[in-house]
């Protein structure tokens, strides 16, 4: 088997994929700290963090870091997210050991210089900044917070600007200290790598994080739904709309991704065919399902013209409310389809697959393999998959949230909180 996992003392997983066609390699290191599991004193500090870690550290610069790992024509990253933070590099296989020294350097050893820090919260700024003028993201932060209210959850990952003002080295340290723990951390690497090279690797630099485990985040409390009008001077809508989905260990996960599919997951769905191919009422329209430790977030988007909003929320929710009792046999197998040949590709790519290793631990506690996976998938049917959507539109109260201009916002948001009260809810009773 090509996939191997080491525990080290510390609790640090090391899990690898060795792709012997390959030369090149996708390594990282995967820490179970995101948004959630900031204070609201801590708002952003997480960002903030991984912005930080490629600043310097007590052995090199800023630039010197960039340069090391572009001088052997690699690349580095990191990304934020509610529960996760990650921090990765992409190289030649001879290069493995370097993209792990300097991942372990900027972990291990940041120096939080207060002159960098500064730069840093500015640049910050500046993308808080443009994700306000970006209203599509403007969108989804109501959303969020009308989903999550009073939660870390809730909040925008950027934090705001009086928040970023607040921080100093010290509460950075504080804060890497607290919550980058070994048994909370994964070390995955996918491509061009030998196993026991990784861990001997990561056994040597990665000496310096706790044993014990992290502070476990506040527990997800979904809200109860309803609406919120935003307006702003646009030319379109921008209309979403959410329930509370499932958690990342449901047993009812893939038959509800199923159902996401066949409703917006591609130019065959539903949705799409309805709103836009029928009544060309937008260009773009999708449902998703986002699943989380201890809950879910299930996600519809829209745009439109403002005197479309109306109908558009009409349509959506008629086309809900229908799809639960009315799936085919085809949409199932077209959804199986579409889920199986996504994960199939990601596995080709060493990036995609050292993530997808560096998930799964986190949450699973081990690596899952294709055949695993795959079978899952296989097994879902129409019957799984109308339970999954029933049980969708018992769970929750919709949370809807319109952003435009126009009198037609109010009637949108009033249709689409109409779903609770559909002929498919009904049919529950």
């Amino acid at each position: 088997m090509s996939v191997e996992v080491t525990k080290l003392p510390s609790g640090l997983t090391v899990v690898t994929d060795t792709m012997p066609h390959l030369e090149t390699a996708a390594l990282g290191v995967w820490t179970g700290v995101g948004g959630r599991d900031e204070k609201p004193s801590e708002h952003g500090i997480s960002h903030l963090l991984e912005h930080m870690a490629f600043k310097g550290t007590a052995t090199r610069t800023a630039r010197e870091i960039v340069e090391e790992i572009e001088a052997v024509g690699g690349d580095l990253n990191a990304a934020t997210s509610v529960e996760t933070t990650a921090y990765y590099a992409r190289v030649m296989k001879a290069d493995v050991p370097l993209a792990l020294d300097v991942l372990s350097d900027i972990l291990s050893n940041p120096s939080f210089a207060a002159e960098e820090l500064e730069r840093e919260k500015s640049v910050i700024e500046q993308e808080i900044g443009a994700a306000q003028d970006t209203p599509d993201d403007v969108v989804f932060e109501h959303l969020n917070e009308l989903c999550y209210p009073d939660q870390p959850m809730g909040r925008s990952l950027l934090g705001t600007p009086q928040t970023l003002k607040r921080f100093n080295s010290e509460m950075l340290h504080g804060y890497l200290t607290t919550h980058y723990r070994g048994p909370d951390m994964v070390v995955a690497a996918a491509g061009a790598v030998e196993h026991e090279a990784v861990v001997a690797e990561v056994e040597r630099r990665f000496t310096g994080f706790d044993a014990a485990p992290a502070p476990k985040p506040q527990a997800a409390k979904f809200g109860e739904g309803g609406s919120r009008v935003v307006h702003r001077d646009l030319e379109q809508a921008h209309l979403t709309l959410a329930l509370e989905g499932l958690s990342q260990t449901d047993r009812s996960l893939f038959p509800l991704q199923v159902f996401a599919n066949i409703l917006g997951g591609g130019m065959s769905s539903r949705l799409f065919q309805e709103v836009r191919e029928k009544r060309g009422l937008c260009y773009s329209i999708y449902v998703f399902h986002a699943p989380y430790a201890d809950t879910g977030f299930f996600g519809l988007y829209t745009g439109t013209d403002p005197s479309d909003a109306p109908e558009m929320m009409k349509v959506v929710v008629d086309v809900i409310s229908e799809a639960v009792e009315t799936l085919t046999e085809a949409e199932i197998a077209r959804a199986k389809a579409q889920m199986k040949a996504g994960l199939l590709m990601a596995l080709e790519s060493c990036s995609a697959r050292a993530e997808q290793l560096a998930r799964h631990m986190l949450v699973y506690g081990r690596p899952q393999s294709a055949t695993e996976l795959i079978a899952r998938i296989d097994a879902v049917n129409i019957e799984s998959t109308r339970d999954a959507a029933r049980s969708l539109l018992k769970r929750s109260r919709p949370a809807v949230v319109a952003l435009g201009s126009g009198r037609g916002l109010d009637r949108a948001v009033t249709f689409a909180e109409g779903l609770a009260q559909s002929k498919a809810r009904a049919l529950l009773h």
